[in-house]
């Protein structure tokens, strides 16, 4: 049943591309994907805040790397993701800018309370209330840039969102690193928690919720099965049995294993291996993620746009390709005898190691209907990121305590080479699913 929703709206994909370049964004439409991207800026930076300051942290708690890796990976993943799924299905049903700026203001008070925490405990029982807020950030976010920008524009609109990561790691590492070499580790988390609360209000005030697949109509795209608000279980059945959208999900969740697992812990690495102090991460580190990560999301949502007005499996090749140039500077990363050739041959995997996000979040937009494009952009992110997220840290942590008793001074090298085998298993993923993609326009 879901390929005959989708498969011919996906055939006409190219169609409806060329129709939609002479339709214009909605009015305020690049103000509006600005504040969504400040907003997913504060969503990762304060996600990530833990692990650049992991140092710090476990000087003053004493916390393991297992336990980093667990608080930041699979503790976390759990209420981000399943959470992510109900709050996506009100979001189909309701006011998805009231959504997203009640997430925003959540997870920035939860932030503020992980700089209070005096405990172990208290600091997991804050990031899970982190967790739980941001599982209402991104999803809605998807849904509004989809309806604000029309097909044909939306690869590069998402791709300008998807700045928000490296954008807010970069923060991150130059404000957090900054604040807590001059302050503590704890002032970070409150000054940028507080910045996160103001702007929940900016959003609330501040962003007109759209009409829901009125972009759609006006490009000609071909009219979808469902319009108005979808039931939660034919969404969830029709994703998970949709091969391409399952195969999209898979191959960036395999991707994320790498991403999270090296991200989550790179920072302790570079610091505890590689002999960087935090005024050094603060400079240095910071510059590679703004230009690196930034630079390869906001490539991949220009190279999407162009290339898949040709074949439909350009979003599957382009992560693909990418993955497979990142492996051989991701190893020298790793193998680097000092931390400034480490951040030389890091600029490589973190420019191609995010082409598979605006490939992925792109297609599954384009190809479900407009009343399921919040939960099932939830979705993505429930397989991402319970997946990435959950297993990439927790693994990274856990292989390093066990090496530490035998390999005191490089534990966290040797967990980070035992990452190396999934890129291969994500650019498989990546090109099933072009191939899927491929039979889809030769049936059409």
């Amino acid at each position: 049943m879901a390929e005959s929703h989708h498969a011919p709206a996906a055939a006409d994909l190219p169609r409806a591309d060329a129709a939609a370049a002479h339709i214009r964004p909605l009015k305020g439409a690049w103000p509006v994907l600005a504040i969504l991207c400040f907003v997913y800026v504060l969503n990762f930076l304060d996600r990530q805040l833990l692990s650049i300051l992991a140092k710090p942290i476990q000087d003053e708690l004493g916390v393991t790397d297992g336990q980093l890796g667990l608080i930041s990976g699979l503790y976390f993943a759990l209420f981000y993701c399943l959470i992510s799924i109900p709050v996506g299905w009100l979001a189909d049903r309701t006011n998805r800018v009231r959504v997203l700026a009640a997430a925003c203001g959540l997870w920035s008070a939860a932030t503020m309370a992980c700089g209070l925490s005096a405990s172990y405990p208290q600091l997991v029982l804050a990031r899970m209330t982190v967790g739980v807020g941001e599982a209402g950030g991104v999803p809605p976010s998807y849904a509004i840039i989809t309806d604000y920008f029309p097909p044909g524009q939306r690869g590069t609109a998402l791709g300008l969102f998807n700045l928000g990561p490296p954008i807010g790691q970069a923060l991150g590492v130059a404000f957090g690193a900054a604040i807590a070499a001059a302050y503590s580790w704890r002032m970070a988390f409150l000054v940028l928690g507080a910045a996160g609360v103001v702007t929940a209000l900016v959003v609330l005030f501040g962003v007109r919720e759209p009409e829901r697949g009125g972009l759609d109509r006006a490009a000609g795209a071909p009219p979808k099965p469902q319009t108005g608000p979808a039931g939660f279980w034919p969404t969830v059945r029709m994703f998970f049995s949709t091969p391409a959208l399952a195969l999209a999900a898979a191959g960036s969740a395999a991707t994320q294993i790498v991403t999270y697992g090296a991200g989550n812990f790179t920072v302790l690495f570079l610091m505890r291996e590689k002999g960087m102090t935090l005024p050094d991460v603060s400079l240095w580190y910071a510059l590679v993620v703004a230009v690196g990560m930034g630079g390869g999301i906001f490539v991949s949502g220009r190279v999407i746009d162009r290339f898949t007005r040709r074949t439909k499996a350009a979003y599957a090749l382009a992560p693909a390709l990418s993955l497979s140039l990142a492996v051989v500077p991701y190893l020298a990363f790793v193998w680097a005898p000092t931390w400034q050739l480490a951040l030389v041959f890091l600029l490589g995997p973190t420019f191609l190691n995010y082409f598979y996000l605006s490939s992925a979040v792109a297609l599954v937009q384009e190809e479900v209907a407009p009343g399921q494009r919040v939960l099932s952009g939830a979705l993505l992110l429930l397989v991402m990121n319970l997946i990435g997220m959950g297993v990439g840290p927790t693994f990274v942590g856990a292989v390093s305590d066990a090496l530490r008793p035998s390999h005191p001074d490089h534990s966290l090298q040797l967990a980070f080479y035992a990452l190396a085998p999934m890129y291969l298993v994500a650019i498989a993923l990546f090109l099933a699913l072009a191939r899927v993609l491929r039979r889809e326009e030769t049936r059409a």
